[in-house]
């Protein structure tokens, strides 16, 4: 993260300078390179850099949504993404963020259902979630969304993954290296579907996802309502030869209240106007459209920028906003 601060310092200064007006510099942290968010923060800064006159946006990896939020707090991100749950603990301070609510986020589209997805290696005798105790498993690395999935979906069993897992905590890409050799026996990974890791994991590794039976499901729900059921259809996945039954929870593009409306407005414009193009190269924003942006965004304000453009499109669109 330090070299992305320095490389975007240097970046404010050089357009600053060269241009003799200055540029609005978008940062976007999205999480692991194998992920399914680092891609569509790269076509959106290319979008944007193509579309917007006056601004210059450049993407980044980063641990992911917990870390975003961070980020963002330290006014460090202009533009990144999170489950709508976790940006409201966020946005409220509670959970993780237990008296330090940040009021200063603010919604910019509700965008995919991002789906909890538990790999495993199919010759560990691991069947259930309850039967990764004592297993050699990645929860996620240290700070990200995916961590605390697990920690939430282990909970329900009475399971911690420090003292009842063999854990490590590794990032998609480092995790299905470690199953491919043998050296781990599973990971949490939490991604819209179809995503890279997985994909990878299906074609190279012995490996099965996980399916969440009913009576799970309805346990979770009760303790953890924004948690939607979802099915992975059968032949999502390479060797994938039957429905797969998760739990997901609505992706979110958000920002800081701060940002220029009329620069969150074109963000939001561009966006939408060039979805088609996008989802012929990001699979997961597949299926999505501008009539459901608003929709299971966990109540959090829409930034006045976006809002502006959904009263454009859908003049009867109302929401909470500053």
């Amino acid at each position: 993260m330090k070299k992305f601060k320095i490389f975007c310092l240097v970046l404010l200064a050089f357009l600053t300078t060269s241009c003799g007006q200055k540029e609005e510099v978008i940062n976007i942290p999205t999480a692991a390179t194998s992920g399914n968010l680092y891609p569509l923060g790269a076509a959106l800064a290319n979008l944007y850099n193509d579309k917007i006159p006056g601004i210059k946006a450049c993407n980044q990896a980063s641990n992911g949504g917990l870390d975003n939020l961070h980020l963002m707090e330290r006014k460090e991100a202009q533009l990144t993404f999170g489950v709508s749950n976790i940006v409201y603990d966020a946005y409220m301070g509670q959970g993780l963020f237990q008296g330090h609510a940040n009021k200063d986020l603010r919604v910019i589209a509700g965008l995919y259902y991002n789906p909890n997805q538990i790999v495993v290696r199919s010759d560990r005798g691991i069947e259930g979630l309850e039967d990764l105790k004592g297993h050699s498993f990645a929860p996620g690395s240290h700070g990200s969304t995916t961590e605390t999935e697990c920690r939430n979906h282990l909970g329900i069993l009475g399971l911690d993954p420090d003292r009842d897992l063999k854990a490590q905590y590794l990032g998609f890409t480092e995790a299905g290296e470690e199953i491919r050799n043998g050296s781990l026996d599973g990971t949490w990974i939490m991604a819209g579907t179809p995503t890279a890791a997985v994909t990878e994991l299906m074609t190279t590794s012995p490996v099965k996802i996980l399916s969440l039976d009913p009576a799970y499901l309805a346990r979770i729900q009760k303790d953890y309502p924004w948690y939607a059921a979802y099915t992975i259809p059968r032949g999502t996945y390479p060797k994938q030869d039957q429905d797969i039954h998760t739990t997901a929870i609505k992706m979110l593009m958000y920002t800081d209240k701060d940002l220029d409306d009329q620069v969150v407005y074109q963000m939001c414009r561009v966006f939408w106007e060039n979805i088609q193009d996008l989802q012929k190269t990001i699979p997961s924003l597949k299926g999505i459209g501008v009539e459901e942006a608003l929709e299971d965004i966990s109540d959090l304000p829409v930034h006045p920028g976006a809002m502006k453009y959904y009263r454009e499109v859908s003049p009867q669109a109302t929401h909470w906003e500053e």
